[in-house]
């Protein structure tokens, strides 16, 4: 083989190489992450994590709902809306939010005008090195930063570091949180459920019988004419489960004594009637409950009623 023959070998192999590189950069931009894989680049360390999908939300025919929400009447959503083209209850697709105690992290799923939002930053004394942007929130400690992990992903974070977004770059190994099958779901680790932090008005009495719990998901399915809320507790003991079912029936049937001696009833439109709807029970070292949810429901949450 003469050096020149060689020389073009080498040049080839190297164009090959190249395109090979270029190749799998592509193909990983383009891959769908699925919502587990999404969830080991959250930053889960004593976070409430909520998922939602937009996009079968909207195939339900839900996301209707939201146009009389808090968040349409915003000002400063209107803004972002006008100056990037871009409105979640249309591009949305799907959300995974980790809400931790140094910053909220977020990966979006759905499609993005980047150059609309580049440009919304600087016009917004913000700025951008390449795809990574970083601009101020409402106070100093809501710094928000941000950027393209693919073409149709977004990883966001609020928090008080303006880089908090470059965490998602890393893939936790550890193993995450149970995931299920469903449009809604919502983990609750355990220091928040012994804490009864950051958990809506009513429910702290049924987060005190959850002290005992290893791991909390409430996952919301559709069924016929309304929803339902499931919940999957997994107790580190049968003894642990069975007391937990046990605890949770008690405080449903308190809470309903409760309404019934104020002369009142459980009104399915708010959250009296959601939970004293509670039907729990265990099987081994797993505790399991089921809430109806109505749509008057959904219409008074999602209406900010």
């Amino acid at each position: 083989m003469t050096p020149k023959t060689r020389a073009w070998l080498l040049i080839l192999l190297i164009s090959a190489l190249c395109g090979l590189t270029l190749w799998g950069v592509v193909w990983y931009r383009s891959r769908a992450l699925s919502p587990a894989a999404m969830l080991r680049r959250l930053p889960t360390d004593d976070a409430v994590v909520l998922y939602i999908d937009f996009s079968r939300l909207r195939a339900g025919g839900i996301l209707p709902l939201l146009d009389g929400a808090k968040v349409g009447e915003d000002p400063e959503y209107r803004d972002f809306v006008r100056a990037t083209d871009f409105d979640y209850k249309q591009d949305l697709d799907a959300a995974l939010v980790a809400f931790a105690p140094k910053g909220k992290y977020m990966l979006l799923k759905g499609r993005f005008d980047w150059k609309s939002l580049i440009a919304y930053v600087r016009n917004n004394s913000g700025r951008c090195n390449n795809s990574f942007c970083k601009l101020g929130g409402s106070s100093p400690e809501k710094r928000i930063s941000f950027f393209p992990m693919q073409g149709n992903l977004m990883a966001m974070a609020v928090s008080d570091d303006e880089s908090a977004a470059l965490r998602m770059n890393t893939v936790d190994a550890r193993e995450g949180v149970e995931i299920p099958n469903a449009p809604i779901w919502l983990s609750i680790p355990p220091s928040v459920v012994k804490s009864g932090q950051s958990l809506p008005a009513g429910t702290q009495m049924f987060a005190r019988s959850l002290e005992r719990a290893q791991t909390v998901t409430v996952a919301v399915v559709p069924e016929d004419d309304h929803f339902a809320a499931k919940l999957n507790v997994r107790c580190a003991s049968v003894t642990d489960a069975t007391a937990l079912a046990a605890d949770l029936t008690k405080t449903t049937g308190l809470l309903r004594e409760m309404i019934e001696r104020e002369h009142q009833k459980a009104n399915p439109a708010d959250l009296s009637g959601f939970l004293t709807s509670g039907v729990f029970g265990s099987a081994g070292t797993r505790v399991s409950g089921y809430w109806r949810i109505t749509r008057a429901l959904i219409e008074n949450v999602l209406g900010g009623n």
